[in-house]
Formats: structure tokens, C-alpha cells, sequence
């Protein structure tokens, strides 16, 4: 009861007509990074995380949740009318929703990846509300002990399991731990890796580098595989009200709710997200799909598009409970957020309910709203979303670069955060270019100075003693559940591997074809 009394509290806060117009400019903001490809919410945030230093908190955080939902809705539109996904954890909804485009059937894959979405998001939000407060309310109890086992828990999941290789992204990692011990020691008060230079006794600005890698390394890394030529869009027509019929809403309504009860649980460990969650729920609905419906995947399956993107949406609200609870990121859009947090002085973590009370319950209520108003706007407005595919490439990725300078400029209005951006931002084009994932290295400075005083905290109160660090007995426990993520992880990879394969395969043979971003 109290917390649902705190939900209407957040909910006459988000209700409030300024942040309502937050909100709304966020999805909008958010929907349209997601239809352009190679553009996905982590960048948006990075990039307007800058120029949003003069909105309360409150505003600024529901911006941001905003951007995050409406980036996850954006992605469908380009998988399904160009066959290249905005977002990777749109790359499954473009096997059958490009097939139900080119069959005439897109307008049928836009209105189900809509409505999924929106069951999705709004039921995993559901999830979000009763869930977070339970799991904050144990956390509060653990002390510095168990924080370096969740700190470690974090660096190893997130470093092995985002990416390809496991040894690329624990380098991505170190690279990250690295940046976040440069300046001054907080205890002794010695400069660390400045070398001698003063701009650096500050340490590395979390926000540039996030602009940096997110920003400008990838939209070199975009631009350097950009195809040349006119995009061809698939054209939608007709009233969008009658996009499905009678039969869809039938194959439809069950693929949604097994997505988002296979994509919230996955969401919610550091399991690869939303990307793993979306193969998962198409196997499922390969596998569960009967006779004639069975025969349409690779076709053109409306459950195809329907499971995947309520598992894609179930997914980004999943990522928030570890995010909000115990501060962990577990993607590369939740560091961003975290990023975001602490820019306000809000460290998410296990005190964030009892400290920022107010400030959580009208970011959960701003979902609620962010959501309906996604689902109000997206089927509407898919002409709009068409013509923004119609951006030369060209000028999108020189405006992105030029926004990125001018926000990097503005943290600290000295010409040296600029030369910063550019030297992380060349280093996040070569880690793209060659395999090195870049959001364990946003963790590992993100999380690095906060690991480092718990870990010293912990050394003290055990004097000196290692052993502390895995004798406790919740310490043990969330090591034994490191473990289990890792086998969890490393088998669904496997089949999301093993799936990937086999619908390559079948795509050579039926002469489909491949696009680059």
C-alpha cells in the first residue's frame, strides 16, 4: 500500500503539464533516434546529456526515461521498412517484418511491434514497481563486503558477456578501470596517471567520455560503413486504424505476453539484455507456432515481430530494477543513465528510494505516461518516421559530430575537453572497428572509484584480512549466483548463435538478402 500511495504521489508529479511536455519531447526525441539507423538511445542521451544541465533533476531523469522507451519502439520501424535495424535488439523483428513489408503486410508489423511494445512495456513497468522497492529494501541491509561482490559481479558480466569475445570486452574494461583512477586519490591525496599534466588532477570527465564513445566514436564507426546510394523505404498505406485485422489481433495477443514474460527476467541480470531476450522469444514462438502459422516463419510470421519486440520492451524495463536498486548497469543505455544520475549528484543504489523517493516514483510514473503516449503517437505518425529515413547520411553524422564538440565544450568551457573528445572518441572507432565493446569501459569508469572505496572500506573493517571479501555469507551467495549467470548466459549466446546460423543459412538459399547499416 504505501508504495502504491507512492506511485500517485510520482504520478501527480509526472501528470504535471511541464513535465508531461518532458516526457512527450523525450519519446519524440527518442522515437526518432530509434527509426534512424546506427542511432540508438544511448547516443541521444549522451549527446543532450550536456545542454540538459540547466532542468531540475526530476525533468532532466524523465527526458532521459523518454528517450530510452521511445528508442526501443523507433527501432521497429526501420527493421520492418528497410531491413536494417536502428537498434541491435531490433535485428530479429527485421527477419519477418521485412518479409510482411515486401508481402504488403507492413503496415500489419508496424501496428503489432506497436501494440506489443506498449502491453510489454507497460506490464514489465508493472513488474518494475512492485519489484524495485523489495529488492531496494534488502539492499539497504548489505554492507561493504557484499558491494564489492556486486561491484565484481558487475565487471564480470558486463565485461564478458557484452561482446563477442570474452577477453575483448574484460580490455574493454580495464581500459575503462584505468580512466576512472586518473586525477587525485581521495585518501592520500597523490596524482594518479595525470602525468604531470594539470587539466587531468581533476580526473576524466564521466560525461565526456560517454559523449565521446557513444557520440562520436560511433558515428565515425556508422559513417565509415555508410552505403552509398538512395534508401529504399517500403511504403505504408492506408488507415492505420485498420492495420490489423481480425486474425492478427488472434496471433498476436499470446506472443505478446510470452515476450514480456520471457524479456523482464532477462532484463533484469546481466545476461546481454534485450539483444538475447529478442532471439530467445523468437525461438519460442518458432518452436511453439502450429501448421499453417508455422509454415510463414521465414516468410513473412506476424508472431515473429509480435514476441520479439513485447520481449525488447519487457527488456528495457528489466534493466532498470538493477539499475535503480543497486546502481548496476547492465547495457550500455543503463551506464548511460547512471551517467546521467550522477551528473544531478543521485547515485542509484540500494538508498536511492529512501533519499530520492520522490524523484523515482515520478520517473516510474513517467513510464506509465511515456508509454501510453508512444502508443498514441507511433501508429500515427509512421509517414513522419518514414521521411526521417530520408535524411541524407552525410548531413546526420556531421550534425552529430558538431553536437557532440559543442556539448563536450559546454561541461567545463575549457578547448582541452574537446581535445579529449577526440582522442576517446578515435579510440572508440577503433574499438567498434575492431570488436572491442565499448560499454564495459563506461561500467569500468563509471563504477571504478565507487568499487575502490567499498573495497578499501571492506579491507579496513576486516583489518587487512582478504578472506572477508568471500566468507560472508550473502558475499558467497552472490558469487554462486555469478556463476549461474555466466552458465545461463553463455548457453543462450550459444543459441542465439547457433539461430543466427541457421538464419543465415536459410537466407543464402532463398536468395534474401543482407543489409549493411
Amino acid at each position: 500500500m504505501d508504495n502504491f500511495m507512492a506511485l500517485m504521489e510520482g504520478f501527480s508529479v509526472a501528470m504535471q503539464p511541464m513535465y508531461l511536455l518532458f516526457a512527450l519531447g523525450g519519446v519524440l526525441v527518442g522515437t526518432a533516434v530509434g527509426v534512424l539507423p546506427g542511432i540508438g538511445p544511448a547516443m541521444a542521451i549522451a549527446l543532450l546529456m550536456p545542454i540538459t544541465y540547466s532542468l531540475d533533476p526530476t525533468a532532466a531523469i524523465i527526458v532521459f526515461a523518454g528517450i530510452y522507451y521511445g528508442g526501443m519502439y523507433g527501432g521497429s520501424t526501420t527493421s520492418i521498412l528497410l531491413n536494417t535495424p536502428g537498434e541491435s535488439a531490433s535485428v530479429v523483428t527485421a527477419l519477418e517484418g521485412n518479409k510482411m513489408a515486401k508481402a504488403g503486410r507492413g503496415a500489419a508489423a508496424l501496428a503489432t511491434a506497436a501494440v506489443g511494445s506498449f502491453v510489454a512495456g507497460t506490464i514489465a513497468t508493472v513488474l518494475l514497481t512492485f519489484l524495485a522497492p523489495m529488492l531496494a529494501e534488502f539492499a539497504v541491509k548489505i554492507g561493504p563486503v557484499e558491494y564489492v561482490a556486486l561491484m565484481v559481479v558487475a565487471f564480470l558480466t558486463v565485461g564478458a558477456l557484452l561482446g563477442a569475445s570474452v577477453l575483448r570486452g574484460l580490455a574493454s574494461l580495464c581500459i575503462g578501470l584505468f580512466l576512472a583512477f586518473v586525477g587525485v586519490d581521495a585518501l592520500t591525496a597523490q596524482q594518479r596517471y595525470t602525468f604531470g599534466n594539470p587539466f587531468l588532477t581533476d580526473g576524466i570527465d564521466v560525461v565526456l567520455v560517454a559523449v565521446a564513445l557513444f557520440a562520436m566514436g560511433e558515428a565515425l564507426y556508422i559513417a565509415s560503413r555508410m552505403r552509398h546510394g538512395s534508401v529504399a523505404v517500403i511504403p505504408v498505406s492506408g488507415n492505420w486504424r485498420k492495420w490489423m485485422k481480425r486474425d492478427d489481433w488472434r496471433r498476436s495477443w499470446k506472443p505478446w505476453l510470452r515476450g514480456t514474460v520471457i524479456g523482464f527476467p532477462i532484463g533484469t541480470i546481466p545476461a546481454g539484455g534485450a539483444d538475447v531476450a529478442t532471439f530467445v522469444s523468437y525461438a519460442a514462438e518458432r518452436k511453439l507456432a502450429k501448421g499453417e502459422n508455422k509454415a510463414q516463419f521465414g516468410k513473412g510470421a506476424i508472431e515473429g515481430v509480435a514476441g520479439p519486440e513485447a520481449a525488447n520492451n519487457a527488456a528495457a524495463a528489466g534493466v532498470l530494477v538493477p539499475l535503480l536498486t543497486l546502481g548496476i548497469p547492465t547495457t550500455a543505455t543503463a551506464a548511460i543513465m547512471l551517467v546521467a544520475f550522477q551528473r544531478y549528484q543521485i547515485q542509484p543504489g540500494p538508498l536511492l528510494f529512501e533519499v530520492e523517493g520522490a524523484l523515482v516514483w515520478a520517473l516510474i510514473a513517467s513510464l506509465y505516461v511515456g508509454n501510453l503516449m508512444l502508443l498514441v503517437l507511433n501508429l500515427p505518425l509512421v509517414g513522419l518516421w518514414v521521411k526521417i529515413l530520408q535524411i541524407p547520411r552525410p548531413y546526420l553524422y556531421a550534425g552529430i559530430l558538431v553536437f557532440a564538440a559543442l556539448g563536450s565544450y559546454s561541461v567545463n568551457f575549457t578547448p582541452v575537453d574537446v581535445w579529449i573528445l577526440l582522442v576517446i572518441g578515435l579510440l572508440g572507432f577503433f574499438m567498434r572497428r575492431y570488436g572491442y565493446p565499448i560499454a564495459p569501459m563506461v561500467v569500468g569508469l563509471i563504477l571504478g572509484p565507487i568499487f575502490e572505496d567499498q573495497l578499501r572500506r571492506s579491507m579496513a573493517i576486516s583489518q587487512g584480512d582478504p578472506t572477508a571479501l568471500i566468507t560472508s555469507p550473502i558475499a558467497a551467495v552472490i558469487y554462486a549466483t555469478l556463476a549461474l549467470i555466466f552458465v545461463l548466459s553463455f548457453w543462450m549466446k550459444k543459441r542465439q548463435k547457433a539461430m543466427e546460423a541457421s538464419l543465415s543459412d536459410a537466407s543464402v538459399t532463398t536468395g534474401g538478402e543482407q543489409r549493411p547499416v
